[in-house]
């Protein structure tokens, strides 16, 4: 069971599983040891922590979301004295996008861009500023003409 790395699906859809399959097979060296089902998501454990990286990161870059990147000491290389480090990327995968309109703090607020951050304007004032995705609470996203 060797692996390099770990890719954290947290929330994950159809597409983004599609892509990361599709992104999978480009790459037949990179080989799939292990993958662990959560609740709300999965663990796969992969053979290059340097791919584990491109996943994530083409991941945020297509679908948006929350990516965060950690890397852990495991051992030392008895050849060349070097440490050995394994990668974690967790990519949480959230169903606000660009153009939704949300409530926050009683006031209706567009989303305008999504990145490691949101960027908002207030619909009645105009006023621009960053939030955080875990000042969100998922049930207030504007949908279908009411708030789900």
């Amino acid at each position: 069971m060797y692996y390099e790395g770990i890719l954290q699906l947290r929330n994950p859809n159809g597409d983004i599983i599609d892509f990361f399959q599709g992104l999978m097979s480009k790459r037949p060296e990179v080989f799939i040891s292990k993958t662990v089902k959560l609740d709300n998501g999965f663990d796969i454990y992969l053979s290059s922590k340097k791919y584990v990286r491109q996943i994530g990161k083409k991941l945020q870059l297509k679908f948006g979301g929350e990516l965060v990147v950690s890397a852990e000491h495991f051992s030392r290389d008895r050849i060349t004295s070097r440490d050995v480090f394994r990668v974690s990327v967790m990519y949480r995968h959230y169903t606000i996008k660009k153009g939704d309109i949300i409530l926050f703090r009683g006031e209706k607020i567009k989303i305008i861009h999504v990145g490691k951050k949101l960027h908002a304007v207030n619909t009645s004032t105009g006023r621009r500023f960053f939030l955080e995705f875990r000042d969100i609470p998922k049930h207030n996203i504007f949908q279908d003409g009411r708030y789900t």
